[in-house]
């Protein structure tokens, strides 16, 4: 009788059969770390875009106010940034990630309160893909403190708790 060299169809059978187990109990919990690291994210950005609206309405507190846009506090995209010294086209407060108001599967938009000069403004952040990117929506306003919540944010006020 010869002797058989290699795996028999019943071990490498069994073999894909451990891989596919362990493959549906890791996948989950990858997500799930993903989506965390996600709004972990977001909420840093939401503080970084509250710091970055304090400085610039320190600098324009009498003819701007508060910035309109992400365009106005960030950076341009592939090109060196200059602070605009009219405050329309870039204070370089942060990357031109963020400035483009999509970072880590979150979206991010700000708007003013007044014009002339802008007396409040709101920022919030919402997944890009809910529940697939992230299961929470952030906001804040004025007060800097970021809130969030698991429902759709439509406006952020102080209803919405702190996170």
């Amino acid at each position: 009788m010869r002797k058989q060299k290699g795996f028999s169809l019943i071990e490498l059978l069994i073999v894909v059969a451990i891989i596919l187990i362990i493959a549906a109990i890791a996948i989950p919990n990858l997500m799930r770390a993903r989506m965390a690291a996600n709004e972990s994210s977001a909420a840093a950005a939401v503080r970084t875009i509250n710091t970055a609206q304090y400085e610039y309405q320190s600098k324009f507190q009498t003819s701007i106010g508060y910035a309109a846009s992400l365009t106005a506090l960030g950076s341009p995209a592939g090109a060196a940034c200059v602070p605009d010294p009219a405050g329309l086209a870039g204070d370089c407060q942060f990357d031109s990630v963020l400035t483009s108001g999509k970072k880590g599967g979150y979206t991010f938009t700000t708007t003013v309160v007044g014009a002339n000069p802008a007396t409040g403004y709101t920022v919030i952040a919402s997944p890009t893909t809910p529940n697939q990117t992230g299961s929470r929506w952030f906001c804040s306003f004025q007060d800097a403190v970021v809130r969030g919540n698991t429902a759709v944010i439509g406006a952020c006020d102080g209803t919405i708790l702190p996170i």
